[in-house]
């Protein structure tokens, strides 16, 4: 058989199915996987009769791909990718190509950019999103590294990207660890929007005394808006529809109350944190994550800490789309992505990254879990100002603020009365009304500062650092 195009190393789901797409795509490959059984399953099945060989080790699997080779590794992050780098690098010549194809965090990629570069290969550290599917029929892909490692696979993840209206969802991220970065803080806005999509599914079930169905109903009327219509916003329609097999009863409900997380969230938060980002609401839905692993210490709180019955308050009739309830989601989901391009304008200056942030909106409008009808006006934001310092103030998302606002706060409010939490919707509230607030509290903040450490405070009548010896 004659020496492949591509390569893949680890036939995982979403590993098996990339390879796939590249095939259809018209690359030929060459597969990989630590225990070769795996690669024989697959070769006897999903791969059978396509344009795919097996590898019986590195070695093997490196002879059989075409100079310069292109190897896309999909395996665990961390310290399985530093060792299938360990492993393969002795067969490896000037000029081949490795790709991180997995959710790595974003100082590693640049350290291995770094090492590997230095020994003249190539690493590109890229974000894929679209879970399987994605993967298969063509996912949103954000690969960082050199320019000249991304111009050698462009002909190959342009193919096998989703394909919008302009262009394809890949694009040049920028160097270093930018791509993996960019895919960090895509899943810290998809952590934001599922923890706000459920607390409106909380409210409706629980104040609106809503079955499945009838909030399945309104989840599809919000699909049908610009302002909602998106991927995670659909798939939840579908959840909601879904029937418990055993006895046609709401399947949801049949589910534990706890939700999993596998680190990115939390690395959004983190850098946040450590450049100085706000992201309350994105804080917020990693927190959501949190307390809901902390469910046998729950069920006893609840038997001890009372507080308000569940009391009806007006989120609207699902005849209007629930229009209170309905501006609430609206201004958490914007939110949430406009902390998320904030945190990536200051990543970029603070690494010299130079996203396009336009591109990054573009290549999030097909293929990923965050794509949405929404990100063709961030787009057009971004495209607008380029140096845009945060979503809200632009024109068309400044309106939706001032609009949604009284609708947000009512469900906030009426929320609280209830007792049931809300924490991203309430989170954001008190974003948008301190980024909407001149001056904020914080003088007797720095006032007990240097009250208490003497850290001097600056004053709005003249210039300078001042300390006084504040009267005990």
């Amino acid at each position: 058989m004659s020496k492949a195009h591509f390569g893949l190393i680890g036939l995982g789901v979403m590993g098996e199915n990339l390879v796939l797409n590249a095939e259809r795509n018209g690359f030929s490959s060459v597969v990989y996987n630590r225990t070769y059984s795996k690669t024989e399953e697959f070769l006897a099945g999903q791969g059978a009769g396509k344009n795919i060989q097996g590898a019986t080790d590195l070695q093997d699997f490196v002879s059989k791909l075409q100079h310069p080779r292109r190897i896309l590794m999909m395996v665990k992050a961390g310290a399985p990718v530093d060792a299938v780098i360990q492993q393969i690098s002795p067969y490896l010549e000037q000029g081949d190509l490795l790709i991180d194809g997995g959710n790595s965090e974003y100082h590693d990629t640049e350290r291995r950019v770094a090492e590997l570069e230095s020994k003249s290969f190539g690493f590109i550290g890229m974000g894929v999103s679209g879970g399987a599917k994605g993967a298969l029929e063509g996912p949103s892909m954000m690969p960082g590294g050199t320019k000249a490692s991304y111009d050698a696979i462009e002909s190959l993840v342009t193919k096998m990207a989703a394909q919008v209206e302009d262009g394809p969802c890949v694009t040049y991220i920028g160097p270093g660890g930018s791509g993996h970065f960019v895919k960090t803080v895509h899943n810290g806005i998809e952590y934001g929007i599922e923890q706000i999509l459920a607390e409106g599914y909380d409210l409706m079930k629980r104040v609106g005394g809503m079955n499945g169905s009838q909030m399945a109903d309104v989840f599809a009327h919000w699909n049908s808006t610009e302002e909602l219509a998106s991927y995670l916003v659909e798939i939840t329609e579908v959840c909601l529809r879904t029937k418990d097999p055993d006895d046609g009863a709401d399947l949801v409900e049949r589910i534990q109350d706890k939700a999993g997380q596998k680190g990115t969230g939390l690395w959004t938060v983190v850098s946040a944190l450590k450049m100085g980002a706000s992201v309350p609401t994105i804080y917020a839905a990693l927190n959501g994550r949190v307390m809901s692993s902390m469910k046998d210490q729950r069920v006893k709180a609840e038997e001890v800490l009372r507080g308000p019955a569940p009391t009806p308050f007006d989120m609207g009739s699902p005849d209007d789309g629930m229009a209170p309830l309905m501006d609430a989601m609206v201004l958490a989901c914007v939110a949430s992505y406009a902390q998320g391009m904030e945190l990536m304008r200051i990543a970029s200056a603070e690494h010299d990254y130079n996203l396009n942030m336009p591109s990054i909106a573009q290549i999030w409008k097909g293929g990923c879990i965050i794509r949405a009808r929404l990100l063709k006006r961030i787009q057009d934001a971004f495209n607008a100002d380029p140096q845009l310092p945060n979503l809200l103030i632009d024109p068309w998302f400044a309106d939706q603020v001032n609009r949604r606002l009284p609708g947000l706060a009512k469900v906030v409010a009426g929320a609280a009365q209830a007792g049931i939490p809300v924490p991203c919707l309430s989170s954001t509230l008190d974003y948008i009304n301190s980024y909407r607030t001149g001056r904020l509290p914080q003088n007797l903040v720095q006032a007990m500062r240097d009250c208490f450490g003497s850290h001097t405070y600056e004053r709005t009548d003249k210039p300078g650092a001042f300390h006084t010896e504040w009267l005990d």
